[in-house]
Protein backbone atom coordinates (compact mmCIF):
# COMPACT_ATOMS: atom_id res chain seq x y z
CA UNK A 1 0.00 0.00 0.00
CA UNK A 2 1.48 3.72 -0.93
CA UNK A 3 2.13 6.25 1.93
CA UNK A 4 -0.40 8.95 2.63
CA UNK A 5 1.68 11.19 0.88
CA UNK A 6 1.81 9.27 -2.69
CA UNK A 7 -1.89 8.22 -2.27
CA UNK A 8 -2.73 11.76 -1.63
CA UNK A 9 -0.81 13.24 -4.51
CA UNK A 10 -2.19 10.08 -7.29
CA UNK A 11 -5.38 11.25 -6.15
CA UNK A 12 -5.09 14.77 -7.15
CA UNK A 13 -3.62 13.69 -10.27
CA UNK A 14 -6.47 11.49 -10.90
CA UNK A 15 -9.40 13.96 -10.29
CA UNK A 16 -7.85 16.17 -12.70
CA UNK A 17 -6.51 13.62 -15.42
CA UNK A 18 -9.78 12.33 -15.25
CA UNK A 19 -12.89 13.18 -17.58
CA UNK A 20 -15.42 11.56 -15.07
CA UNK A 21 -15.98 13.12 -11.63
CA UNK A 22 -13.69 10.91 -8.73
CA UNK A 23 -15.54 10.83 -5.29
CA UNK A 24 -13.40 10.20 -1.87
CA UNK A 25 -15.31 9.74 1.59
CA UNK A 26 -15.44 13.28 2.45
CA UNK A 27 -16.85 14.31 -1.03
CA UNK A 28 -20.68 15.28 -1.85
CA UNK A 29 -22.48 12.21 -3.32
CA UNK A 30 -19.93 9.53 -2.25
CA UNK A 31 -22.32 7.92 0.47
CA UNK A 32 -25.03 7.52 -2.57
CA UNK A 33 -22.11 6.22 -5.46
CA UNK A 34 -21.26 3.43 -3.06
CA UNK A 35 -24.79 2.19 -2.38
CA UNK A 36 -25.62 -0.89 -4.35
CA UNK A 37 -28.19 -3.07 -4.99
CA UNK A 38 -28.28 -5.44 -2.30
CA UNK A 39 -29.53 -3.25 1.10
CA UNK A 40 -27.72 -6.12 3.23
CA UNK A 41 -24.07 -4.53 1.77
CA UNK A 42 -22.21 -1.71 3.24
CA UNK A 43 -18.82 -1.31 1.71
CA UNK A 44 -16.41 1.79 1.99
CA UNK A 45 -14.14 2.36 -0.69
CA UNK A 46 -11.14 4.71 -0.77
CA UNK A 47 -11.73 5.89 -3.86
CA UNK A 48 -14.98 5.76 -6.35
CA UNK A 49 -14.11 6.86 -10.28
CA UNK A 50 -17.33 7.71 -12.29
CA UNK A 51 -15.53 6.73 -15.65
CA UNK A 52 -17.23 8.50 -18.37
CA UNK A 53 -14.90 7.00 -21.52
CA UNK A 54 -12.61 4.46 -22.41
CA UNK A 55 -9.08 6.95 -21.17
CA UNK A 56 -11.01 7.50 -18.07
CA UNK A 57 -11.20 3.42 -17.21
CA UNK A 58 -7.46 3.15 -18.64
CA UNK A 59 -6.51 6.16 -16.37
CA UNK A 60 -8.25 4.72 -12.95
CA UNK A 61 -6.61 1.29 -13.68
CA UNK A 62 -3.06 2.73 -14.03
CA UNK A 63 -3.98 4.73 -11.01
CA UNK A 64 -4.95 2.02 -8.39
CA UNK A 65 -1.90 -0.36 -9.91
CA UNK A 66 0.29 2.42 -9.03
CA UNK A 67 -0.86 2.81 -4.97
CA UNK A 68 -2.03 -1.05 -5.04
CA UNK A 69 -5.29 -0.67 -4.53
CA UNK A 70 -7.83 -3.24 -4.99
CA UNK A 71 -10.84 -2.62 -7.92
CA UNK A 72 -14.06 -3.40 -7.74
CA UNK A 73 -15.76 -2.74 -10.87
CA UNK A 74 -19.79 -1.64 -10.94
CA UNK A 75 -22.04 -1.83 -14.24
CA UNK A 76 -25.69 -2.37 -12.97
CA UNK A 77 -24.46 -2.89 -9.36
CA UNK A 78 -27.16 -6.31 -9.22
CA UNK A 79 -24.82 -8.60 -7.84
CA UNK A 80 -25.58 -10.18 -4.84
CA UNK A 81 -22.69 -10.87 -2.95
CA UNK A 82 -22.20 -6.89 -3.48
CA UNK A 83 -18.97 -7.16 -5.41
CA UNK A 84 -19.26 -4.13 -7.46
CA UNK A 85 -17.91 -2.06 -4.28
CA UNK A 86 -15.13 -3.01 -1.53
CA UNK A 87 -13.68 -1.72 1.25
CA UNK A 88 -10.43 0.71 0.84
CA UNK A 89 -10.05 0.41 -2.43
CA UNK A 90 -10.98 1.65 -6.21
CA UNK A 91 -14.18 1.43 -7.68
CA UNK A 92 -14.63 1.77 -11.36
CA UNK A 93 -17.95 2.93 -12.03
CA UNK A 94 -19.16 2.89 -15.52
CA UNK A 95 -22.62 3.96 -15.28
CA UNK A 96 -22.13 7.00 -17.18
CA UNK A 97 -20.80 4.90 -20.19
CA UNK A 98 -24.44 3.87 -21.22
CA UNK A 99 -24.28 4.27 -25.26
CA UNK A 100 -26.57 1.27 -27.22
CA UNK A 101 -25.55 1.40 -31.13
CA UNK A 102 -27.46 -0.75 -32.85
CA UNK A 103 -26.89 -1.91 -36.49
CA UNK A 104 -30.38 -3.14 -38.11
CA UNK A 105 -28.50 -3.99 -40.99
CA UNK A 106 -25.76 -6.06 -39.61
CA UNK A 107 -28.27 -7.33 -36.81
CA UNK A 108 -25.51 -6.55 -33.97
CA UNK A 109 -25.31 -3.70 -31.28
CA UNK A 110 -22.61 -2.28 -29.45
CA UNK A 111 -23.28 -1.96 -25.85
CA UNK A 112 -21.21 0.39 -23.35
CA UNK A 113 -19.92 -0.94 -20.25
CA UNK A 114 -22.48 0.49 -17.86
CA UNK A 115 -25.48 0.13 -20.13
CA UNK A 116 -28.54 -1.45 -18.32
CA UNK A 117 -30.38 -4.03 -19.47
CA UNK A 118 -33.12 -1.29 -20.53
CA UNK A 119 -30.63 1.45 -22.46
CA UNK A 120 -29.95 -1.96 -24.67
CA UNK A 121 -34.05 -2.55 -24.91
CA UNK A 122 -35.44 0.78 -25.70
CA UNK A 123 -32.81 0.77 -28.29
CA UNK A 124 -33.47 -2.51 -30.51
CA UNK A 125 -37.23 -1.85 -29.76
CA UNK A 126 -37.58 0.63 -32.76
CA UNK A 127 -35.88 -1.82 -35.06
CA UNK A 128 -38.13 -4.77 -33.88
CA UNK A 129 -34.69 -6.24 -32.65
CA UNK A 130 -33.69 -8.30 -29.23
CA UNK A 131 -31.22 -10.54 -27.88
CA UNK A 132 -31.41 -12.38 -24.44
CA UNK A 133 -31.60 -10.15 -21.84
CA UNK A 134 -31.52 -10.10 -18.26
CA UNK A 135 -35.37 -10.67 -16.21
CA UNK A 136 -34.93 -7.29 -14.49
CA UNK A 137 -34.40 -4.07 -16.58
CA UNK A 138 -31.91 -2.28 -14.49
CA UNK A 139 -29.00 -5.85 -14.20
CA UNK A 140 -26.12 -4.03 -15.94
CA UNK A 141 -25.55 -5.57 -19.46
CA UNK A 142 -21.87 -6.63 -19.07
CA UNK A 143 -21.87 -7.89 -16.07
CA UNK A 144 -25.12 -10.25 -16.97
CA UNK A 145 -23.48 -11.05 -20.38
CA UNK A 146 -19.87 -12.06 -19.23
CA UNK A 147 -21.40 -14.51 -16.22
CA UNK A 148 -23.41 -15.95 -18.87
CA UNK A 149 -26.95 -14.47 -19.57
CA UNK A 150 -30.02 -16.20 -19.22
CA UNK A 151 -33.20 -14.33 -19.42
CA UNK A 152 -36.82 -14.52 -21.08
CA UNK A 153 -35.90 -15.49 -24.77
CA UNK A 154 -32.89 -17.57 -24.13
CA UNK A 155 -35.10 -21.10 -24.95
CA UNK A 156 -35.60 -19.23 -28.08
CA UNK A 157 -31.94 -17.23 -29.44
CA UNK A 158 -29.74 -19.03 -26.58
CA UNK A 159 -27.57 -17.79 -23.61
CA UNK A 160 -26.37 -14.13 -23.86
CA UNK A 161 -22.95 -15.36 -24.28
CA UNK A 162 -24.16 -17.80 -27.36
CA UNK A 163 -24.48 -14.21 -28.78
CA UNK A 164 -21.26 -12.52 -28.01
CA UNK A 165 -19.80 -10.90 -30.97
CA UNK A 166 -17.10 -9.06 -29.35
CA UNK A 167 -15.93 -7.66 -26.32
CA UNK A 168 -13.48 -4.21 -25.89
CA UNK A 169 -11.52 -4.88 -22.50
CA UNK A 170 -9.08 -2.88 -20.16
CA UNK A 171 -6.68 -5.34 -18.92
CA UNK A 172 -4.97 -5.10 -15.62
CA UNK A 173 -1.88 -3.07 -16.63
CA UNK A 174 -4.28 -0.55 -18.28
CA UNK A 175 -4.04 -2.31 -21.59
CA UNK A 176 -6.70 -1.86 -24.58
CA UNK A 177 -7.68 -4.99 -25.71
CA UNK A 178 -10.50 -6.33 -28.75
CA UNK A 179 -11.36 -9.96 -28.13
CA UNK A 180 -12.94 -11.66 -30.50
CA UNK A 181 -13.22 -15.27 -32.22
CA UNK A 182 -10.20 -13.51 -34.59
CA UNK A 183 -8.50 -11.82 -32.03
CA UNK A 184 -7.62 -13.02 -29.02
CA UNK A 185 -9.55 -16.27 -28.74
CA UNK A 186 -8.31 -17.60 -25.59
CA UNK A 187 -9.60 -14.36 -23.73
CA UNK A 188 -12.82 -14.49 -25.79
CA UNK A 189 -13.46 -17.80 -24.21
CA UNK A 190 -13.08 -16.92 -21.10
CA UNK A 191 -15.54 -13.93 -21.55
CA UNK A 192 -17.99 -17.19 -22.28
CA UNK A 193 -18.74 -17.22 -18.17
CA UNK A 194 -15.91 -15.98 -16.85
CA UNK A 195 -17.49 -13.07 -15.86
CA UNK A 196 -15.10 -9.95 -14.54
CA UNK A 197 -11.91 -12.10 -13.91
CA UNK A 198 -9.67 -11.08 -16.94
CA UNK A 199 -10.10 -7.14 -17.06
CA UNK A 200 -13.08 -3.83 -17.54
CA UNK A 201 -15.38 -4.38 -20.17
CA UNK A 202 -15.91 -1.06 -21.81
CA UNK A 203 -18.51 -2.33 -24.47
CA UNK A 204 -19.49 -5.77 -25.80
CA UNK A 205 -20.83 -5.97 -29.27
CA UNK A 206 -23.82 -9.14 -29.39
CA UNK A 207 -26.01 -10.45 -32.23
CA UNK A 208 -30.01 -9.43 -32.39
CA UNK A 209 -32.94 -11.57 -33.54
CA UNK A 210 -35.52 -10.40 -35.31
CA UNK A 211 -39.00 -9.69 -32.49
CA UNK A 212 -41.82 -8.34 -34.38
CA UNK A 213 -43.98 -9.45 -31.44
CA UNK A 214 -44.27 -10.82 -28.20
CA UNK A 215 -47.37 -12.30 -25.69
CA UNK A 216 -47.65 -13.29 -22.23
CA UNK A 217 -49.84 -14.78 -20.01
CA UNK A 218 -49.50 -13.51 -16.30
CA UNK A 219 -51.96 -16.13 -14.05
CA UNK A 220 -51.95 -15.96 -10.31
CA UNK A 221 -53.76 -18.98 -8.16
CA UNK A 222 -54.49 -19.83 -4.88
CA UNK A 223 -51.62 -21.52 -3.02
CA UNK A 224 -53.28 -24.77 -2.77
CA UNK A 225 -53.52 -25.15 -6.26
CA UNK A 226 -49.55 -24.79 -6.66
CA UNK A 227 -48.49 -28.33 -7.69
CA UNK A 228 -51.20 -28.88 -10.00
CA UNK A 229 -50.30 -25.75 -11.80
CA UNK A 230 -46.26 -26.45 -11.80
CA UNK A 231 -47.33 -29.65 -13.05
CA UNK A 232 -49.38 -28.28 -15.93
CA UNK A 233 -46.50 -25.56 -16.28
CA UNK A 234 -44.13 -28.15 -16.79
CA UNK A 235 -46.34 -29.94 -19.88
CA UNK A 236 -47.11 -26.81 -21.40
CA UNK A 237 -42.79 -26.29 -21.85
CA UNK A 238 -42.43 -29.61 -22.41
CA UNK A 239 -44.82 -29.78 -25.07
CA UNK A 240 -44.94 -25.60 -26.14
CA UNK A 241 -42.26 -24.39 -28.84
CA UNK A 242 -39.26 -23.22 -27.91
CA UNK A 243 -40.53 -19.80 -28.28
CA UNK A 244 -42.24 -20.86 -24.89
CA UNK A 245 -40.53 -19.46 -21.81
CA UNK A 246 -41.36 -17.92 -18.25
CA UNK A 247 -41.46 -19.15 -14.86
CA UNK A 248 -43.51 -20.95 -12.18
CA UNK A 249 -43.38 -19.02 -8.82
CA UNK A 250 -44.51 -17.98 -5.96
CA UNK A 251 -44.67 -14.40 -4.92
CA UNK A 252 -46.35 -11.86 -2.33
CA UNK A 253 -49.62 -10.36 -3.85
CA UNK A 254 -47.91 -7.43 -5.21
CA UNK A 255 -50.40 -4.10 -5.06
CA UNK A 256 -51.17 -3.77 -8.80
CA UNK A 257 -54.13 -3.02 -10.67
CA UNK A 258 -54.95 -6.40 -11.87
CA UNK A 259 -54.46 -8.25 -7.92
CA UNK A 260 -57.89 -7.70 -6.38
CA UNK A 261 -57.03 -6.31 -2.90
CA UNK A 262 -58.05 -9.30 -0.64
CA UNK A 263 -55.05 -10.83 -2.02
CA UNK A 264 -52.27 -8.06 -2.14
CA UNK A 265 -49.61 -9.13 0.60
CA UNK A 266 -50.83 -12.85 0.47
CA UNK A 267 -48.92 -15.54 -1.04
CA UNK A 268 -50.15 -16.68 -4.52
CA UNK A 269 -48.80 -19.10 -7.52
CA UNK A 270 -48.11 -17.41 -10.25
CA UNK A 271 -47.18 -18.55 -13.92
CA UNK A 272 -45.39 -15.98 -16.33
CA UNK A 273 -45.66 -17.80 -19.81
CA UNK A 274 -43.55 -15.60 -22.45
CA UNK A 275 -44.30 -16.18 -25.93
CA UNK A 276 -42.28 -15.18 -29.02
CA UNK A 277 -44.77 -14.12 -31.31
CA UNK A 278 -48.80 -13.21 -31.69
CA UNK A 279 -51.29 -13.08 -29.01
CA UNK A 280 -53.90 -15.75 -30.50
CA UNK A 281 -50.43 -18.32 -30.65
CA UNK A 282 -49.78 -17.59 -27.10
CA UNK A 283 -53.33 -18.62 -26.07
CA UNK A 284 -53.20 -22.04 -27.84
CA UNK A 285 -49.64 -23.03 -26.09
CA UNK A 286 -51.29 -21.24 -22.66
CA UNK A 287 -54.74 -22.98 -22.58
CA UNK A 288 -54.14 -25.80 -20.18
CA UNK A 289 -53.07 -23.01 -17.93
CA UNK A 290 -55.86 -20.81 -18.78
CA UNK A 291 -58.22 -23.87 -17.75
CA UNK A 292 -56.89 -23.95 -14.31
CA UNK A 293 -59.02 -22.06 -11.64
CA UNK A 294 -57.19 -18.77 -11.41
CA UNK A 295 -57.98 -15.06 -9.68
CA UNK A 296 -56.16 -12.93 -12.10
CA UNK A 297 -54.75 -12.62 -15.47
CA UNK A 298 -53.15 -10.38 -17.85
CA UNK A 299 -52.78 -11.92 -21.19
CA UNK A 300 -51.76 -10.11 -24.79
CA UNK A 301 -48.89 -8.84 -26.45
CA UNK A 302 -46.64 -6.34 -24.93
CA UNK A 303 -43.56 -4.92 -26.34
CA UNK A 304 -40.66 -7.36 -24.78
CA UNK A 305 -38.77 -3.91 -23.46
CA UNK A 306 -42.34 -4.09 -20.91
CA UNK A 307 -42.38 -7.36 -19.91
CA UNK A 308 -38.69 -7.08 -18.85
CA UNK A 309 -39.32 -4.41 -16.55
CA UNK A 310 -42.59 -6.26 -14.85
CA UNK A 311 -40.79 -7.96 -12.30
CA UNK A 312 -38.10 -4.99 -11.77
CA UNK A 313 -36.77 -5.21 -7.58
CA UNK A 314 -37.70 -2.47 -5.64
CA UNK A 315 -34.46 -0.39 -4.52
CA UNK A 316 -33.30 -0.82 -0.96
CA UNK A 317 -34.12 -4.30 0.11
CA UNK A 318 -32.11 -6.52 1.49
CA UNK A 319 -31.24 -9.87 -0.71
CA UNK A 320 -30.01 -12.97 -0.33
CA UNK A 321 -30.35 -15.66 -3.74
CA UNK A 322 -29.16 -18.97 -4.76
CA UNK A 323 -29.77 -21.36 -7.60
CA UNK A 324 -30.10 -25.21 -8.41
CA UNK A 325 -30.19 -26.73 -11.48
CA UNK A 326 -32.05 -30.10 -11.78
CA UNK A 327 -31.71 -33.32 -13.67
CA UNK A 328 -35.52 -33.46 -14.22
CA UNK A 329 -38.90 -32.04 -12.42
CA UNK A 330 -40.53 -35.08 -10.80
CA UNK A 331 -43.68 -34.94 -9.01
CA UNK A 332 -41.69 -35.92 -5.91
CA UNK A 333 -39.86 -32.79 -5.96
CA UNK A 334 -42.85 -30.72 -7.47
CA UNK A 335 -44.37 -31.38 -4.06
CA UNK A 336 -41.62 -30.45 -2.09
CA UNK A 337 -41.24 -26.82 -3.89
CA UNK A 338 -44.61 -26.05 -3.63
CA UNK A 339 -44.47 -26.73 0.54
CA UNK A 340 -41.37 -25.06 0.89
CA UNK A 341 -43.07 -22.24 -0.54
CA UNK A 342 -45.12 -21.90 3.20
CA UNK A 343 -42.13 -20.90 4.40
CA UNK A 344 -40.98 -17.86 2.42
CA UNK A 345 -40.94 -14.52 4.05
CA UNK A 346 -44.69 -13.25 3.14
CA UNK A 347 -45.32 -10.24 3.07
CA UNK A 348 -41.72 -9.53 1.23
CA UNK A 349 -39.99 -8.88 -2.37
CA UNK A 350 -38.99 -12.70 -2.21
CA UNK A 351 -39.68 -14.83 -5.26
CA UNK A 352 -39.79 -18.35 -5.62
CA UNK A 353 -39.09 -19.48 -8.87
CA UNK A 354 -38.63 -22.54 -11.22
CA UNK A 355 -37.18 -21.76 -14.90
CA UNK A 356 -37.66 -23.59 -18.13
CA UNK A 357 -34.38 -24.18 -19.98
CA UNK A 358 -34.05 -26.88 -23.03
CA UNK A 359 -34.46 -25.26 -26.43
CA UNK A 360 -31.87 -23.12 -27.99
CA UNK A 361 -29.61 -23.39 -24.48
CA UNK A 362 -29.57 -27.16 -24.74
CA UNK A 363 -28.87 -26.59 -28.40
CA UNK A 364 -25.73 -24.03 -27.90
CA UNK A 365 -22.37 -23.99 -28.16
CA UNK A 366 -20.82 -26.80 -25.74
CA UNK A 367 -17.66 -24.78 -25.98
CA UNK A 368 -18.24 -21.87 -23.53
CA UNK A 369 -17.91 -22.88 -20.01
CA UNK A 370 -21.34 -22.65 -18.84
CA UNK A 371 -22.08 -26.25 -17.60
CA UNK A 372 -25.78 -25.56 -16.47
CA UNK A 373 -26.64 -25.68 -20.28
CA UNK A 374 -28.30 -29.53 -20.04
CA UNK A 375 -30.39 -28.59 -17.20
CA UNK A 376 -34.11 -28.80 -18.12
CA UNK A 377 -34.70 -26.43 -15.52
CA UNK A 378 -33.48 -24.38 -12.72
CA UNK A 379 -34.43 -23.64 -9.32
CA UNK A 380 -33.90 -19.53 -8.18
CA UNK A 381 -35.19 -18.71 -4.24
CA UNK A 382 -34.67 -15.13 -4.31
CA UNK A 383 -34.95 -13.84 -1.21
CA UNK A 384 -35.84 -10.12 -0.76
CA UNK A 385 -36.89 -7.92 2.59
CA UNK A 386 -36.65 -4.71 3.89
CA UNK A 387 -35.97 -5.43 7.99
CA UNK A 388 -32.87 -6.49 9.12
CA UNK A 389 -34.72 -8.81 11.78
CA UNK A 390 -35.64 -11.01 8.79
CA UNK A 391 -32.24 -11.42 7.73
CA UNK A 392 -32.32 -14.83 9.71
CA UNK A 393 -35.30 -16.47 8.54
CA UNK A 394 -34.44 -15.19 5.01
CA UNK A 395 -31.58 -16.44 4.58
CA UNK A 396 -32.65 -19.84 5.96
CA UNK A 397 -35.57 -20.21 3.64
CA UNK A 398 -33.02 -19.64 0.46
CA UNK A 399 -31.10 -22.30 2.41
CA UNK A 400 -33.66 -24.82 2.98
CA UNK A 401 -35.02 -24.45 -0.87
CA UNK A 402 -31.43 -25.85 -2.23
CA UNK A 403 -31.58 -28.63 0.34
CA UNK A 404 -35.10 -29.83 -0.96
CA UNK A 405 -33.30 -29.76 -4.47
CA UNK A 406 -30.25 -31.44 -3.73
CA UNK A 407 -31.00 -34.79 -4.84
CA UNK A 408 -32.31 -33.80 -8.31
CA UNK A 409 -29.16 -31.01 -8.47
CA UNK A 410 -27.01 -31.29 -11.62
CA UNK A 411 -24.64 -29.85 -9.34
CA UNK A 412 -23.95 -27.12 -12.10
CA UNK A 413 -24.86 -23.75 -11.40
CA UNK A 414 -25.59 -20.12 -12.75
CA UNK A 415 -23.19 -18.06 -10.73
CA UNK A 416 -25.33 -14.53 -11.93
CA UNK A 417 -27.84 -16.08 -9.91
CA UNK A 418 -25.65 -16.67 -6.27
CA UNK A 419 -23.96 -14.74 -3.85
CA UNK A 420 -20.34 -15.68 -2.23
CA UNK A 421 -20.49 -19.48 -1.73
CA UNK A 422 -17.13 -20.40 -1.57
CA UNK A 423 -14.81 -21.48 -4.19
CA UNK A 424 -16.44 -24.74 -5.06
CA UNK A 425 -19.66 -23.10 -6.45
CA UNK A 426 -17.12 -21.46 -8.23
CA UNK A 427 -15.91 -24.21 -9.66
CA UNK A 428 -19.82 -25.60 -10.30
CA UNK A 429 -20.54 -22.42 -12.65
CA UNK A 430 -17.67 -22.70 -14.61
CA UNK A 431 -17.06 -26.90 -14.32
CA UNK A 432 -13.77 -28.36 -13.26
CA UNK A 433 -11.60 -28.76 -16.74
CA UNK A 434 -12.97 -24.99 -17.74
CA UNK A 435 -11.91 -23.78 -14.38
CA UNK A 436 -8.09 -25.06 -15.07
CA UNK A 437 -8.59 -23.54 -18.37
CA UNK A 438 -9.58 -20.53 -17.00
CA UNK A 439 -6.63 -20.58 -14.73
CA UNK A 440 -4.67 -20.24 -17.36
CA UNK A 441 -6.33 -17.45 -19.41
CA UNK A 442 -6.11 -15.57 -16.13
CA UNK A 443 -2.18 -15.80 -15.70
CA UNK A 444 -1.85 -14.28 -18.88
CA UNK A 445 -3.80 -11.27 -18.40
CA UNK A 446 -4.45 -10.80 -14.90
CA UNK A 447 -1.69 -12.61 -13.14
CA UNK A 448 -1.84 -10.23 -10.28
CA UNK A 449 -5.65 -11.04 -9.70
CA UNK A 450 -6.04 -7.52 -9.85
CA UNK A 451 -9.55 -7.90 -10.63
CA UNK A 452 -10.72 -10.51 -8.01
CA UNK A 453 -14.53 -8.88 -6.62
CA UNK A 454 -16.36 -11.15 -8.71
CA UNK A 455 -16.65 -15.09 -8.69
CA UNK A 456 -12.60 -15.54 -8.84
CA UNK A 457 -10.56 -17.98 -10.78
CA UNK A 458 -6.90 -17.73 -9.33
CA UNK A 459 -4.45 -17.52 -11.86
CA UNK A 460 -2.84 -20.75 -12.24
Amino acid sequence: MASPSKAGAALTALREDLTGDVLAPDDPGYDEARTVFNAMIDRRPAAIAQCVNEDDVVRAVRFARDLDLPIAVRGGGHSVAGMAVNDGGLVVDLRHMRAVAVDPAAEAVRVAGGATMSDLDRACEPHALATTGGRASTTGVGGFVLGGGSGWLDRWCGLAVDNLLGVELVTADGERVHASADEHPDLFWGLHGGGGNFGIATAITLKLHRLPEFSIALLLYQPEFGPEVVRTYREVIAHGPDEASGAVLYITGPPEEFVPPHLVGTLLCGVLLTYVGGEADMRKVAEPLLALPHETEVVGTMPYADVQCMIDDPPGMRNYWSAEYLTELPDAYVDLYCARAQSMPVPSGSIHALFPLGGAIADGPREWPVPYRDAPWGLHPFGMWEDPADDERGVQWVRDVRADARPWSTGAVYLNFIGDEGADRVVAGMGTANTRRLAEVKRRYDPDNVFRFNHNIRPA
